[in-house]
């Protein structure tokens, strides 16, 4: 059986030059909106860490942790179509709300009694339900809000974002939890899932043209889904973009995680040491988003990320040989760096390639890849550490990761995208 090959979707008029996003209001209201969500979730999983410990085993306590991942992961396909379907603003708007009100309820549960484990079990379910409809639609809002042209200068405002988060909240948390236990902890993240409402409210969305609208008269969501499927197979450049994330992110989950926890151990650097290291990576990491909120663009996108793809891969290689936590501080920087880079670049040709009546189903599959496929890696890492040691096991995660390079290098037709000017 043949599939059609569906070519990236061209505008029917040129758009008028946008402004450029940083200086939008309309896509600062969003990425205020988009920061308080998040600081508010890194609030709320410290809060539930946190309680899950105080009423149950460590075992317990986990379990908790680990229980929004299933939903998620087996949903999100289905996030996809409905962000399609009804918009993506909608959808998080919804999606915040009905988080906003989850954890207030939680905090006001916590502040009348001392409940067991069901209710953050309960409440850990309903945040994997909601983020499997948020995530896709979180991904598919950028390109109603502003031009294509601005959209890899929003991706990198949004990892900053995202950076400034995990900055932010945990300190955050760890505060509430000090000041007034985890009924104070989960307030704070409820009132901070709260602030992105209203702004989400007053961000404008950019008029479509009709082929960009999706119809779903007369079609189940199993014949949407399918249908999203479809088109990404039959994509030039959005299969084989999502393939390469999908190697990319495979090698490069269990090293930066559970692979860098081992190698500290066995190298001696401590926790503090392995806290230097982590903060050079999100340095690095950060530096990539800045480049890209100040630049909006780089020329030859789909040749730099292979080339940063390979870079990181080589120094995430390069880690496990180091001799010196000093050292290992700079080889994590430019990891930051290029995964960084590589991972902004990615989300903007996604963003670019897709037609916007998909791009729900295609940032749910490209999500599902990173988020669901990519994190199994970890317990094989580790196991395999404790085989053969961390320096063949880096090697190989590198190469897994490396074959994402590659691959963008040999598909022509990603080699060769481009982001709008």
């Amino acid at each position: 059986m043949t599939s059609t090959v569906i070519p990236s979707p061209a505008p029917a008029v040129a758009e008028a030059p946008a402004r450029p996003a940083h200086r939008d209001g309309n896509v600062l209201r969003w990425l205020g909106a988009y920061a308080s969500s998040m600081i508010g979730d890194n609030v709320y999983y410290l809060a539930l860490s946190w309680a899950a410990v105080q009423a149950g085993s460590p075992a317990q306590a986990g379990l908790v942790m680990a229980v929004s991942a299933v939903p998620r992961a087996l949903l999100m396909l289905g996030g996809g179509v409905v962000a399609d379907r009804f918009g993506p603003r909608k959808v998080v708007i919804g999606s915040d709300a009905v988080r906003c009100a989850a954890v207030l309820a939680l905090a006001a549960l916590f502040f009348a009694t001392r409940p067991g484990l069901w209710p953050l079990v309960l409440t850990a379910v309903v945040f994997g339900v909601v983020d499997a409809v948020f995530m896709p639609a979180v991904g598919a809002l950028p390109a109603r809000i502003t031009g294509r042209d601005q959209l890899a200068r929003v991706q990198g405002m949004r990892g900053l974002a995202i950076r400034s988060a995990n900055v932010l909240g945990a300190p955050l948390g760890g505060l509430a939890v000090a000041l007034g236990g985890a009924a104070t902890a989960f307030a704070l993240a409820g009132l901070l899932i709260a602030v992105s409402v209203p702004l989400l409210v007053s961000v404008r969305m950019r008029s479509q043209s009709p082929d960009e609208t999706a119809d779903p008269a007369g079609r189940t969501a199993w014949h949407d889904l399918c249908d999203g499927l479809r088109y990404i197979r039959g994509h030039r450049v959005l299969a084989p973009l999502i393939a390469a994330i999908a190697l990319g992110d495979l090698g490069f989950v269990g090293p930066l995680n559970v692979g860098l926890t081992l190698l500290a151990d066995r190298r001696g650097w401590g926790a503090s040491g392995m806290g230097w290291v982590i903060a050079a990576f999100g340095t690095g990491a950060g530096v990539a988003a800045l480049l890209l909120t100040l630049r909006g663009r780089l020329p030859r996108a789909g040749t730099v990320a292979a080339a940063a793809i390979l870079g990181g891969s080589a120094a995430i290689c390069a880690l496990a040989f180091v001799p010196s936590v000093a050292a290992a501080v700079g080889v994590a920087l430019v990891v930051g760096l290029l995964a960084g880079l590589s991972g902004a670049l990615c989300a903007a040709l996604i963003q670019t390639q897709a037609d916007p009546a998909y791009l729900g189903r295609v940032t749910a599959v490209a999500g599902i890849v990173s988020l669901g496929l990519a994190p199994l890696g970890m317990p094989v890492v580790a196991a395999a550490i404790g085989w053969w040691g961390t320096g063949p096991v880096f090697t190989a995660s590198a190469a897994v990761c490396g074959l994402g390079g590659v691959l963008t290098l040999c598909v022509r037709d990603l080699r060769r995208a481009e982001l709008p000017r």
